[in-house]
């Protein structure tokens, strides 16, 4: 999916939007569909994500293309400023303090890999995305967490310690997913 300038922004003011709905009424604020351009009413897989002075306030998303770009983006906006449950709800005071980042996930990828090394050879620093899963474990990296994981084996030992394994764990049953994304971002304002 690739968006025009003008689509971004309302992507955007969709996220902030519904953070200043959820402050007032609990839940997310969606917009009205026949208000949107097609491109936003596509099935999209999204995550929003939330920075406060640079520093990680909330993070939600989903991995699966299962409503509305439009619409998985405002709920993906609350669930992170409100339900991420490494912080507390966002606060009145810090709205307009926020940095909005949309990352639109393509279509998952099987990574087909043979051992770790095989998978530390195949990555792309700051294009993959990467989702590891077995079992009931699963985890996952935006592209965009390259730029504080730049090596790919570090990447992948985060990755694995987020998913609850051991960093030197690995396994032939280790299902590996590789995906990219569309980003965009607000600054404070």
């Amino acid at each position: 999916m690739k968006l025009d300038a003008d689509q971004r922004r309302l992507l955007l003011r969709i996220a902030r939007n519904s953070l200043a709905y959820g402050l007032r009424h609990g839940r997310p604020g969606y917009p009205e569909p026949g208000s949107l351009p097609d491109s936003l009413c596509q099935p999209a897989a999204c995550f929003v994500t939330l920075h406060k002075q640079g520093r990680l306030r909330g993070c939600i998303g989903s991995l699966e293309a299962s409503e509305p770009l439009a619409r998985a983006v405002a709920g993906s906006a609350f669930a992170a400023g409100f339900q991420d449950p490494r912080f507390p709800p966002l606060s009145a005071e810090e709205l307009m303090q926020l940095d909005l980042e949309i990352s639109i996930l393509s279509p998952m990828q099987e990574l087909p890999v043979s051992s770790e090394q095989d998978l530390l050879e195949r990555l792309r620093p700051g294009i993959d995305g990467l989702l590891l899963e077995e079992g009931r474990r699963h985890a996952v990296y935006l592209p965009s967490v390259w730029s504080q994981l730049p090596e790919p084996a570090t990447f992948v030992e985060q990755l694995k310690l987020k998913g609850g394994w051991p960093a030197e764990y690995w396994s032939e049953n280790m299902r590996v997913r590789c995906f990219q994304t569309e980003t965009m971002e607000e600054l404070a304002v």
